[in-house]
């Protein structure tokens, strides 16, 4: 049976949402194509209707997941108490976004899996930083390019690095002060 364009697309669609789901909630090598299908609801062959491969997918599932965190941060931070940049770094360091590694940040929830991929994976996630680094250089308050390019790759790197420890560790109380220490030095 075929399925219309439209509904192609809304297939395709949802493989990449939940893969982007998936993929940083338990890791690349952490679900397969056919759990993944089945968690869509459709058939494993019908998953090569739309990717190449389960690497295209995790290529494409990285600028997707970019796609969304930044729609979110459009949506989420047009108004508020703080500058645009203060309300990021806020709710890039809370407790929700460490909570919730399937709806939050790429980098931090796939960035050590990323390192040991194929250089295709390497390139889509390099891609991916670069288009969060452009986002984030948008808000700051500094007005030379220079400077304002390296505060962007310090504040990513302190906001990522931040996450993944806060994630890391078993001990609640610590998880939290990791969070609120990165969170002063940025502001």
């Amino acid at each position: 049976m075929r399925v219309s364009r439209e509904q192609a697309t809304e297939n395709r669609g949802k493989i990449l949402h939940t893969a982007a789901q998936l993929f940083r909630e338990k890791g690349f090598d952490g679900i397969g194509i056919a759990d993944l299908m089945k968690k869509v609801g459709l058939t494993h062959g019908g998953f090569y209707g739309h990717f190449a491969s389960k690497e295209d997918l995790m290529a494409q599932t990285c600028e997707y997941a970019v796609d969304d965190i930044l729609a979110q941060n459009r949506a989420s931070f047009g108004e508020g108490e703080g500058t645009y940049y203060q309300r990021f770094i806020a709710n890039y360091l809370s407790c929700e976004h460490r909570d919730n590694p399937g709806s939050g940040c790429l980098m931090a929830a796939l960035g050590a899996d990323a390192a040991r991929q194929s250089p295709m994976i390497k390139r889509a996630f390099t891609q991916s930083f670069n288009r969060l680094l452009a986002s984030l250089m948008k808000i700051l308050p500094v007005k030379n390019e220079a400077a304002k390019r390296e505060q962007a790759l310090a504040t990513l790197a302190s906001l990522v690095g931040a996450q993944v420890i806060a994630r890391a560790v078993d001990d609640p109380e610590l998880s939290q002060e990791v969070l609120r220490a990165v969170s002063k030095r940025l502001h």
